[in-house]
């Protein structure tokens, strides 16, 4: 119970990624809000984390493009719970593409996405942090802020600007006991991945699971993530284990990334 009574937000929680890291932080004791924009998916997990944990668990609709659904997000937490003790940001993928495929419309709206949703939601949950001298800020990036996925332009380009939000908050919060962490998540098991290999079949002709084979062969653990792999890192580092930890960006990828 790494995180018993603490509260935590987590975005894009109802499918991949973000449900993994709800149902860690779930299991390590701390309450919840989880966001997405779809709601039944959403009210499911919460159902089935409260009674398989016994913490409580907020469910909010909220597409984090649109700014008053953010403000709604923290004025959950803060109405259910009192405060908001972590905040783990997860988003779902911008288009993927090349460069001179994408309009500037995708851009605009990958910029609000991947960029000002993170400012957005950090401006709302920071004076509770700070007020409360605790808080843990997790943002979950991409292992592209290493090594670019050509495929993936919005994703290798915009995701990067939160490595520069993670290091400056760092710097600027740490006097509060507010710790700001990354994670570089690499391939993981989810629908995201799915329909990445299955779009490049569908481009080479080929089945997605020789897609997804190859994908593995490039991992030096042999296999995809789990969702709950990252939660587990999640968890550590909302937890009073990780209080020397902050401004770090850290991979969780089974060795795939080769650069230093």
């Amino acid at each position: 119970m790494l995180l018993k009574n603490r509260v935590s937000i987590v975005t894009a929680a109802s499918r991949g990624i973000g449900a993994g890291v709800a149902s860690v932080l779930a299991r390590e004791g701390s309450n919840l809000v989880i966001a997405a924009r779809s709601i039944g998916r959403l009210e499911e997990l919460a159902k089935n984390l409260e009674n398989q944990y016994g913490v409580s668990v907020v469910p909010v609709q909220a597409d984090l493009t649109i700014r008053e659904d953010i403000k709604k997000i923290v004025n959950t937490a803060i109405q259910n719970f009192g405060k908001v003790d972590i905040l783990v940001y997860n988003t779902g993928p911008p288009k993927p593409g090349a460069f001179l495929e994408l309009t500037e419309e995708d851009w605009d709206y990958g910029v609000r996405l991947l960029l000002m949703s993170a400012v957005w939601i950090t401006r709302d949950v920071l004076p509770y942090m700070i007020e409360r001298g605790w808080g843990r800020l997790i943002y979950i990036t991409s292992s592209t802020l290493k090594q670019p996925i050509p495929t993936l332009t919005l994703s290798n380009v915009i995701r990067i600007s939160l490595a520069g939000l993670i290091k400056t908050l760092a710097y600027q919060y740490g006097r509060y006991n507010i710790l700001v962490n990354g994670i570089m998540q690499g391939y993981i098991d989810t629908e995201r991945v799915r329909e990445v290999a299955m779009a490049r079949a569908q481009r080479e002709g080929r089945r997605v699971e020789e897609i997804l084979g190859e994908l593995e062969k490039e991992i030096p653990l042999g296999r995809i993530g789990k969702p709950e792999e990252i939660g587990e890192l999640v968890a550590f580092l909302a937890s009073e284990k990780a209080n020397y930890i902050t401004g770090s960006l850290i991979l969780i990828d089974g060795g795939r990334t080769l650069c230093i």
